[in-house]
């Protein structure tokens, strides 16, 4: 093909056809699998899709290179390259390409992009990217004259209408399974949900809406603090029935309570706002911190993690300011968040503290990498960031440990609480999503909440308080929006959008 010559049209032809051979497996897996195509009408289904697919995108890469030239050549080159790496993501993952994955990818951070590196992420990118982009590349391409290149466009238009009217009677089908369609379509799935991810930002970038404002019940001294954890699903902790003992410091304190929760996400940006927003809503209304900041209460806001809304506070602290208060105790892991708390807390002028811990300790893949060594104490464990070759038992074992490690966080973070006597205090723990440990061939988590399975949804939600006289609820599920409600009555705040219902203390 590099000896000789070939014209533009059959060169956007032959691209399109190797984009639909080398990326569209799991496309045309998911597809089969929903449809009968030993039937007429599912094999004609199957085969005009494949066939709606390669004139379409030949048609667009037509349209690129035939204006942009080598600028379009390269932006094909870039397009290839990005089809392998989320060809591994789909195959090793079994994630989708929405908008809500784009927003995970573009709100990660070094920590977790590194940790998915592996001999297969480089195979993936060499055979399905490099090689590829050599061919667009090295091709010898004859161009088109502008005449010929709009009979062509035209005749495309046709024939790719034309198809699309003789499936009429499949759209409903398609418009069922469009989510999921439009997800593993390369490279549309990236570049349409990228387009959409930026346009929902831009809305979200605007000015908060502010609630009215809170006053403050009485000049008691209280702390609240919440604990965000990571990837935490119900399944796997003792305190919620899991046959495994997860959570044995937890479960020797009194006055703890463990209820069943639901997320309203499967991935952190999404799953951290709803914890801080007063009540399910796409709209930008004033978060927690910020709300009880702006009405005079002190808030310290400590991260290992990323992916929250604006925060607007005076004590925001990422891992690397913590790591500085340390003096000698483990920074490496998530007891970072710990370092120097109680000082600061008694440092404050005000009666009333919130503290909010964001965790990243049961974020996969490398599970094995989020605990010290000495609770290590379910093994073997899983040590490869492709955790299909991993057994489950392995994956469950890694995982187990970081629930481990997250109770002897929480038993310690209680302990430092029950030191400050001048405080009545408390603590809420919950995750922002689950997390698929193999189940149905599924890992990790950001599927779309409609098609999520209950891994990736149910969470732990626990709460502790030094008070005795406090009487919580007996609710057998919560969700993520009783969090603004229970906090304002842990500190004895009262506001316009205080929802007793939501709250986990009865008044």
């Amino acid at each position: 093909m590099f000896g000789k010559k070939v014209k533009l049209n059959y060169f956007a032809l032959i691209l399109s056809l190797v984009n639909l051979l080398l990326y569209h497996f799991p496309f045309y897996k998911f597809v089969s699998s929903n449809v009968d195509v030993s039937t007429s009408n599912g094999f004609v289904l199957f085969s005009s899709i494949a066939i709606l697919a390669l004139l379409l995108n030949a048609l667009v890469f037509y349209i690129f290179l035939f204006a942009l030239r080598k600028i379009g050549r390269w932006l094909l080159v870039i397009f290839f390259n990005i089809n392998a790496i989320c060809l591994y993501f789909i195959n090793t993952y079994s994630v989708i390409i929405d908008k809500s994955m784009i927003g995970n990818v573009l709100n990660t951070n070094y920590d977790e992009a590194s940790s998915f590196f592996s001999f297969s992420f480089i195979l993936y990118v060499l055979g399905l990217g490099i090689l590829p982009s050599i061919f667009v590349l090295k091709a010898d391409v004859v161009n088109v004259k502008f005449k010929r290149f709009l009979v062509h466009v035209s005749v495309s238009l046709v024939l790719l209408l034309s198809l699309a009217y003789a499936n009429s009677t499949n759209w409903l089908w398609i418009d069922k399974h469009d989510k999921t369609l439009g997800a593993l379509v390369m490279p549309w799935s990236y570049v349409v949900n990228t387009s959409r991810f930026y346009a929902q930002k831009n809305k979200r970038n605007k000015e908060q809406i502010l609630l009215p404002d809170a006053k403050l019940k009485d000049n008691k001294k209280a702390i609240s603090v919440l604990v965000i954890g990571e990837s935490a699903r119900t399944a796997n902790f003792s305190l919620l029935g899991y046959d495994r003992i997860t959570n044995p410091l937890l479960s020797k304190i009194d006055n703890v309570h463990a209820y069943e929760a639901e997320a309203s996400a499967t991935y952190t940006t999404a799953g951290v706002k709803a914890i801080l927003e007063h009540k399910d809503t796409r709209k930008l209304y004033e978060i927690l911190p910020n709300y009880l900041y702006r009405n005079g209460v002190e808030v310290i806001w400590r991260t290992s993690n990323w992916g929250e809304p604006t925060v607007k506070i005076e004590h925001f602290h990422k891992k690397a300011d913590l790591e500085k208060l340390g003096n000698g105790t483990i920074c490496e892991y998530d007891e970072v968040l710990l370092n120097g708390l109680k000082e600061q807390i008694l440092q404050s002028k005000k009666n009333k503290v919130l503290v909010v811990l964001h965790t990243s300790t049961s974020h996969g893949p490398t599970y094995y990498k989020k605990y010290p060594k000495e609770f290590n104490q379910f093994t073997p464990v899983c040590e490869s960031v492709e955790l299909a070759k991993c057994t489950q038992s392995e994956l469950i074992n890694a995982y187990d440990n970081t629930i481990l490690y997250t109770d002897y966080i929480l038993a310690t973070l209680i302990g430092q609480l029950k030191e400050l006597d001048e405080y009545e205090t408390s603590m809420i723990y919950i995750s922002d999503h689950g997390e698929s440990l193999g189940e149905k061939s599924l890992y990790m988590h950001g599927l779309p909440l409609n098609i999520a399975p209950k891994e990736q949804i149910e969470i732990p939600f626990i709460a502790w308080s030094s008070n005795d006289a406090i009487e919580f609820k007996n609710e057998k599920i919560l969700s993520q929006h009783n969090v603004f409600h229970s906090v304002l009555d842990f500190l004895s705040i009262d506001s316009p959008v205080y929802n007793e219902k939501m709250s986990i203390v009865k008044r």
